[in-house]
């Protein structure tokens, strides 16, 4: 019985190697919209010292200094990256769960019949990095949680192949000895603390503990966790991802918005990009919401929060649709004199895209609903978006601070890295 977790390696710093060697001993670090805090470090980052969240402004200048290199963030390309890392993956494995961007679960219950799986999880590993670039960490054993572990174990005993394998009863209650409680997948910051009042200081205690005095001190979900520590399966593979129940697309902006007309193309772009989840999702939405904000640390500024809903009597998904209710909830709550920081589009109440439910009463904005030629859009702008809506910025201008991205490698056919620049 063997699980695996693939781990893509510092992801976002190590996507912006792939087509900068020359930055692979290279401290990297990725910054949040409008260049903010960092939300990714390289291997050599985290040695000088550098945190998760840290404000950019705070360690820019040290950082520099010290030869290190930041990146706007670029998750055009890091999701393209993802997908291809994914696909390597789905194509080996049968059964694969993408739990994140950067992580999977692969199920190889049938493959430890014939397969010894330590060098199976290198093959993979080394498949990933020749096709994609993209080093990974692999821990494999008996359950979610512990693969988690024998990832943790990997980096601590600093394996040079980066697969750790939990098989035994003695490896697993060594990692677990070796493994902070703060550690283990699913505890908290706020968990932690209680779990030390109760003594409870590593993953071995923790798994020691009575599951069922777990269950009445705390709660059944680190019942299990404490269960799966032992080696018992309690979470299993997830087959399908949960259909969402509503998608959100916003933005801080780096550079206030103080007038309709600039704000208008910024909310269309957000809604047609709702929109392209929304039929990726097969689904349709009935409600549209669109807020706009000040920001609420300005204090010499007055401050504003829109917010307002739109109906749609009949269920869509086509971007037209969403865009002509995006306009109509937009205009009343935008108020002249203030300064927006950040503006954005919500989609709920959704409905299977297989079915459609009609109103009772005729609506005069009657739903366009073209979904063969939605289809043909979606298909054209796969890599790089060719087809514009009429009220969208197409001229890209954006509110957003991203002076440092790299280009999109591959996802757009401008941005292509040219291997010989030199004459013929």
């Amino acid at each position: 019985m063997a699980l695996a977790l693939v781990d893509c390696e510092s992801f976002y710093a190590s996507c912006e190697r792939i087509f900068r060697p020359d930055l692979k001993n290279t401290p990297i670090v990725v910054l949040s919209n409008n260049d903010g805090c960092v939300i990714a470090r390289s291997t050599e980052a985290k040695k000088m010292g550098v945190g998760m969240g840290v404000p950019w402004f705070k360690i820019k200048n040290s950082f520099l200094a010290q030869g290190g290199k930041v990146f706007s963030s670029n998750f055009t390309f890091y999701g393209d990256m993802s997908a291809r890392v994914m696909n390597i993956l789905e194509g080996l494995i049968p059964r694969v769960e993408i739990y994140s961007i950067d992580e999977a679960f692969l199920g190889l219950d049938t493959f430890e019949q014939h397969y010894d799986l330590y060098g199976f999880g290198c093959y993979i590993r080394n498949l990933v990095k020749q096709w994609t670039g993209v080093p990974v960490r692999i821990g494999i054993a008996p359950t979610k949680t512990l693969t988690k572990i024998a990832i943790n174990e990997a980096k601590r005993l600093d394996i040079s192949t980066k697969v750790y394998r939990l098989a035994t009863k003695k490896d697993i209650r060594n990692a677990l000895a070796n493994t902070p409680v703060h550690d283990v997948w699913g505890v908290g910051r706020r968990l932690n603390a209680h779990l030390n009042k109760a003594r409870i200081t590593n993953a071995l205690h923790l798994a020691d503990t009575d599951p069922n005095y777990i269950r009445r001190k705390f709660s059944v979900v680190l019942e299990r966790t404490v269960r799966e520590l032992r080696g018992q399966r309690c979470l299993n593979l997830e087959h399908s991802m949960t259909a969402k129940k509503q998608i959100i697309v916003s933005r801080s902006f780096g550079n206030r918005v103080s007038d309709l007309e600039t704000l208008k193309p910024i909310v269309s772009n957000f809604a047609v990009r709702a929109a392209e989840k929304l039929r990726n999702e097969k689904q349709k939405c009935s409600q549209v919401s669109v807020f706009i904000r000040t920001s609420p640390f300005n204090k010499r500024k007055p401050e504003h929060t829109g917010y307002k809903t739109v109906e749609l009597l009949t269920p869509t998904n086509d971007t037209r649709d969403i865009l002509m209710a995006a306009k109509k909830a937009l205009i009343p709550i935008f108020r002249t004199g203030y300064d927006y920081a950040k503006a954005g589009i919500l989609l709920s109440r959704f409905t299977n895209e297989k079915s459609k439910q009609y109103s009772l009463f005729k609506d005069p904005n009657e739903p366009k609903e073209n979904t063969r030629l939605m289809q043909y859009i979606d298909q054209l702008n796969v890599y790089e978006t060719r087809i514009y809506y009429a009220s969208q910025n197409i001229n890209q201008w954006s509110p957003m601070k991203q002076n440092m991205a790299s280009p999109k490698y591959t996802t757009n056919w401008h941005e292509l890295p040219i291997a010989n620049q030199g004459e013929k």
